[in-house]
């Protein structure tokens, strides 16, 4: 008798299925399809993403990527993780909306550390018609830098995409946190409705889409089933998927509730499951480690590059919250025989000539 014979009819075909068509790219994958990859044994698992990974991209390199928060605290929405929320007693202090000049020097600093993307956030519902001239001044002028740009200002109407678009953006970033149905309980201020409309404004103007979320909350793994099921599922994958660990911090409605708890940290096997689900899944995306990284060990680390993941934030800081460092990570790549990524992205290169199905933008 098979391997698979006793196997639900998912799991079969998970298992059965040869790398050449787990690596095709697909935008029908059932949330039985997702569990039972979740549910490998994990060397298979991560042995099964490592295929895909190298079969699209170079396994030995990593996209180093800068976050600049360039307008701190003080946003309405009540994000359950997030130090920024008006709703938060986080001490994080309001802002206003930083100067161009300021940002650009910003961006400099981290192309001459190595960084190919540099991205911007701002902790707004939604941007303001009288901010847009400043924003599109820093899209234009970080691009004339030679880096790729990349933005997350909350939610979008069709007309500031296309501001966006016009001035040259590359990345729009707009997460989608969680699962459909877990996403109420970390938000209440929008609906995850309001998140995928967003997403096709971005599309629609032509920018390339960053989407992920965060794993950690609490959740559980159908949660985290029906996270990877939305993105995969998507008519276009983003092009970037960044995974975040939750970061819980005192003061907001996780990091209070988690705190002191199990659940204060995932399991680093499980974030590990979830970077590989989603490199299978999405196998043209960038899969970026985000916020948590820097709680993680270079093992936990190494093991998500294995997985898959082939981009990360380095700097002091994302956002508000810590992270590793450009020299922490440069001693991490050296010991693991890694570089910063050179070529192009698969998708943006697919597209370039016109090259795209299924995965990638028309």
């Amino acid at each position: 008798m098979s391997d698979t014979a006793t196997l639900s009819a998912p799991e079969a075909s998970v298992r059965a299925a040869p790398a050449a068509a787990a690596s095709s790219v697909r935008n029908d994958w059932t949330r039985e399809e997702i569990a039972a990859l979740y549910d490998l044994p994990f060397t298979e698992l991560v042995f099964r993403a490592a295929e895909v990974h190298r079969a699209h991209h170079r396994a030995g390199e990593v996209q180093l990527c800068t976050l600049l928060s360039i307008k701190t605290g003080g946003c309405p929405e009540d994000c359950g993780y997030c130090s920024q929320s008006v709703k938060a007693e986080s001490g994080v202090a309001a802002t206003k909306l930083m100067d161009v000049q300021a940002v650009l020097q910003s961006a400099a600093q981290a192309r001459d550390a190595g960084s190919k993307r540099f991205c911007m956030g701002a902790a707004w519902r939604n941007p303001k018609e009288r901010d847009m001239p400043a924003i599109v001044a820093m899209v234009k002028g970080v691009r004339e830098m030679g880096l790729e740009t990349c933005m997350t200002l909350g939610m979008l109407d069709e007309g500031q995409a296309a501001q966006l678009a016009d001035a040259g953006l590359d990345y729009y970033n707009h997460n989608i946190d969680t699962s459909p149905e877990r996403y109420g309980e970390v938000i209440t201020t929008r609906t995850f409705a309001d998140r995928l409309k967003t997403l096709d404004n971005v599309r629609n103007a032509g920018i390339n889409v960053c989407s992920g979320g965060i794993v950690g909350m609490g959740e559980t793994r159908s949660d985290r089933v029906g996270f990877v099921h939305a993105l995969a599922t998507m008519e276009q994958h983003p092009e970037s998927v960044p995974v975040n660990a939750l970061v819980p911090i005192k003061g907001t409605v996780l990091g209070d509730m988690l705190a002191d708890t199990p659940l204060a940290k995932i399991d680093d096997i499980e974030f590990v499951r979830t970077v590989a689900v989603a490199r299978i899944t999405m196998p043209l995306s960038m899969v970026r480690l985000s916020a948590g990284r820097e709680s993680m060990s270079e093992a936990t680390q190494a093991l998500c590059f294995m997985a898959g993941a082939n981009s990360i934030f380095t700097g002091d800081k994302l956002l508000t919250a810590a992270n590793a460092g450009d020299d922490a990570d440069a001693a991490m790549f050296a010991r693991l025989g890694l570089k910063p990524m050179e070529g192009e992205e698969p998708l943006r290169a697919m597209k370039a000539v016109g090259g795209c199905s299924g995965g990638c933008a028309a």
